[in-house]
């Protein structure tokens, strides 16, 4: 196994430049190619560490991570870069497309290229959450709160934070008992 490199802070901004102007609708699978499979800045393991802490915190998921990654390779000035590189281009690029919107957005062909976007965006999540699982101890209890969580998000339409502090302590029991 190759050892993983440490970006430099300008690495750290055209990579997550690079990330950011590759995605629509959601960069978290992108992200995960370019930085354990591709650069090899982070394996698995940590990459999954800071996608779920990132989760955790408020604010997107995405940016919290790049402030984590840049802050734990290159302190500050990393954790700027990485958000930098994550935020500039996709902000340029979204005003141009709602100006373009603006003017053009009433038109049935642009209506059903965004509809097209919407779905090839929840492809490439489903996908990374299929990649990470086989990160995760497969039993039943596993199983069981993975399930429960996708039932009270899809299914019931459950916020977040609902299915986090009723689904969060049950798996916390079950992984006690399992240590004991």
């Amino acid at each position: 196994m190759t050892p993983l490199v440490t970006p430099t802070v300008w690495q750290l901004f055209t990579g997550f430049s690079a990330v950011a102007l590759s995605g629509f609708g959601g960069v978290l699978p992108i992200t995960r190619r370019t930085l354990v499979e591709k650069r090899r800045w982070l394996d698995e393991a940590e990459f999954v560490e800071l996608l779920s802490l990132g989760q955790l915190l408020p604010g997107p998921n995405i940016v919290n991570l790049a402030v984590m990654f840049g802050d734990r390779r290159r302190g500050l000035p990393g954790a700027l870069a990485a958000v930098a590189g994550l935020l500039t281009g996709p902000l340029m690029v979204v005003l141009t497309l709602a100006s373009l919107h603006q003017r053009y957005g009433h038109l049935p062909m642009v209506q059903h290229a965004i509809s097209g976007m919407a779905a090839a965006a929840c492809g490439l999540l489903v996908a990374m959450g299929v990649k990470m699982a086989w990160l995760h101890p497969k039993n039943l209890r596993t199983v069981a709160v993975a399930l429960l969580a996708m039932a009270a998000i899809a299914g019931l339409g459950w916020p977040l934070l609902k299915v986090l502090l009723i689904v969060g302590p049950m798996a916390l029991l079950w992984a006690a008992r399992e240590e004991r």
